[in-house]
């Protein structure tokens, strides 16, 4: 029946492509959003250069891109107002709309019925692309398929190079295929070609259908259905089978002899997760999304994507040489909401000088330009973007990154921005001690970019609070259970780039390089390492020696004081804030979590009784 109504409403070409795949609940979806829909014609992809060309072609011809002086690039702008994921009208679809801690929640029915009217024949006129794509390796342990409809040429070239291309993966899979769908409508566009009808702007995560709609927005954290909209599924999924989908970097620290050793890392926004995966002597394999399996009692990881949908607000030639490099190389990047003049884009922070005029995401700009709001409009958003295959960057794994069994992660690593508390680095006692002291209760200040006020703390449990979408303690349980059923459990590290002393950094900005070399010894217990009541942390011998072979930089015993301090009050501090957020806010959480939290404020009380507010590490050492 479903094939007999896609007989009609499709040329024979595309209709083909369609029934080749052996998936009658693929043929109902379809049949029945396109027409919803009503588009004047379809295009479905398969996973052809052709048709991938096709749509990079249209991207162009519709106006949503235009070209830049070095080929391959191209350059997209979203509305002025829909430059960032739209966190008000995003919304979790829940039976009886019921409240999660922490998530926006909605009723189901009342959700799917807006939803649906909203969408109501938007694609009148339009060109619907219906894509097929993969979540993690192809044929792997890892895939999941993926079905997107949009009528965004701009948004299914983006998932071309961010994803990899799914249409033989259902058609080998065929009704064995459990996938995820995503049905995008820019909406009505503006004479920039950007969505237009902004306080429609909906984007509704249903969970039971395993569906993600969004609709009158551009942006990509809105509409590239396997980025962000996927993500809230993928971790549902993951509680319920008893895996991790996290919102994770995967990288390759290089050891001693040649040896490669995986590790993940969660961080909040701006707290220099982009920058640890891309430190140049090691090796990338993804800087966002991973999931990871439990295979033959041992943790497994993958990348999700296949490439980067970045800031590029700031990125400068010394800072971040590897993506300087990939972004001035003429392969296929799309740049979005930069400034352009004489056909170059330009970006705020990029170490050169950036011209007074030119097009950006408000249209003709000049500088000392306003918004009506009054506000002086900067050459590039600060949520700036480029998109570009990992392919491209010279520090990729690629082994790694196609790998269908994945790597096997040897460290886990949480990171926040905190001035006064955690030291630059250290390792749990354990995996329950370290999911529940570093991953739980990761906070990270905020800046007086974001909120006006500087250094309040926000509480961001593993960096994954804003794509949510089950109880935060049944997350913690699966958390939990994952580790008691590995046979060897990756280490778990926190890390703080962002100590802070009489306002001056007590950290540099390449001295995450000697942390990373640090952990990687750890995991084979190359080194000894202090114990302190939060865990362990380094002996300044070893870091001598790793600051002169990795940075060829001398490290000074007062260098190492400050940094590896163990400050009781701020400790203790946090321990309570952290402890009343799951007994107030969260509350249904495992009863471990407080055990834990009680064991650490035990052991910081005692080294109190004996050394003091402030801890010298060299104190501690002696117990070695």
């Amino acid at each position: 029946m479903s094939l007999e109504r896609l007989e009609r409403m499709l040329n024979r070409e595309q209709f083909e492509k369609v029934k080749a795949i052996d998936n009658p609940e693929l043929h109902r979806f379809l049949a029945d959003w396109i027409e919803w829909l009503e588009p004047e014609k379809v295009f479905v992809c398969t996973d052809s250069e052709e048709d991938e060309q096709h749509v990079r072609w249209k991207a162009l011809y519709y106006g949503e891109e235009k070209m830049l002086e070095t080929p391959n690039h191209t350059v997209h702008y979203d509305s002025y107002y829909d430059q960032a994921r739209d966190k008000a009208n995003t919304a979790i679809l829940t039976p009886g709309g019921r409240k999660l801690p922490f998530l926006n929640t909605k009723d189901r029915d009342e959700g799917l019925r807006e939803i649906k009217e909203l969408m109501k024949g938007i694609m009148h006129g339009k060109e619907l692309f219906v894509c097929f794509f993969v979540l993690g390796p192809r044929n792997s342990i890892f895939t999941i398929p993926a079905v997107q409809l949009t009528d965004s040429a701009y948004v299914a070239h983006s998932e071309f190079i961010l994803y990899r291309k799914g249409y033989e993966e259902f058609r080998r899979l065929g009704r064995a295929a459990r996938f995820f769908r995503f049905v995008h409508s820019e909406g009505e566009l503006d004479e920039r070609k950007t969505s237009k009808n902004l306080d429609r702007r909906r984007i509704y995560i249903d969970l039971e259908d395993e569906t993600v709609y969004s609709v009158n927005t551009q942006y990509g954290g809105n509409t590239i259905g396997l980025k962000k909209p996927a993500f809230r599924l993928t971790i549902k999924r993951a509680v319920e089978e008893g895996w991790l989908s996290e919102h994770m970097f995967l990288m390759r620290v290089n050891g001693p002899h040649g040896r490669k050793t995986y590790f993940t890392g969660a961080y909040p926004s701006m707290c220099g997760k982009t920058s640890t995966a891309m430190v140049p002597w090691e090796n990338i394999v993804g800087d966002d999304l991973t999931f990871i399996l439990q295979v033959d009692g041992r943790a497994r990881g993958a990348n999700v994507e296949k490439g980067v949908f970045g800031i590029i607000q700031g990125v400068n030639q010394e800072d971040d040489p590897i993506i300087w490099k990939v972004l001035h190389s003429p392969v296929e990047i799309i740049f979005s909401n930069v400034l352009v003049k004489d056909g170059k884009p330009y970006w705020n922070g990029m170490g050169i000088e950036i011209p007074s005029d030119g097009e950006n995401h408000s249209g003709e700009w000049w500088r000392g330009k306003k918004d009506e709001e009054g506000n002086e409009i900067p050459p590039s958003h600060k949520n700036a973007r480029f998109t570009v295959s990992l392919e491209h960057f010279p520090n990729v794994d690629m082994e790694a990154l196609e790998s269908p069994c994945g790597v096997e992660i040897g460290g886990m690593i949480f990171g926040g921005r905190d001035a006064d508390t955690w030291p630059p680095v250290r390792e749990a006692f354990d995996w329950e001690h370290g999911v529940i002291t570093m991953g739980a209760s990761l906070e990270s200040e905020t800046t007086a970019a974001t909120l006006g006020k500087e250094g309040v703390r926000a509480f961001n449990a593993m960096a994954i609070l804003d794509f949510m979408s089950v109880h935060l303690g049944d997350y913690i349980r699966n958390y939990l259970d994952f580790g008691r059923k590995l046979k060897r459990a990756p280490k778990i590290f926190a890390v703080n780039y962002f100590l802070r002393e009489n306002g001056q950094w007590l950290n540099h900005k390449l001295d995450k390089g000697v942390w990373l070399k640090w952990m990687e010894l750890r995991v084979h217990n190359d080194v000894d390492a202090i114990e302190t009541p939060i865990g362990y942390i380094p002996r300044y011998r070893d870091l001598v020696k790793l600051f002169k072979d990795v940075l060829g930089k001398d490290y000074t015993r007062g260098d190492y004081e400050k940094q590896f301090t163990i400050r009781v009050p701020e400790l203790l501090g946090k321990l309570d804030r952290v402890e009343r957020i799951y007994r107030e806010t969260v509350r249904e959480v495992p009863e471990r979590l407080f055990e834990v939290l009680d064991e650490e404020r035990k052991r910081l009380l005692e080294a109190r009784e004996r050394y003091g507010d402030y801890i010298s590490p060299f104190a501690l050492e002696e117990k070695l």
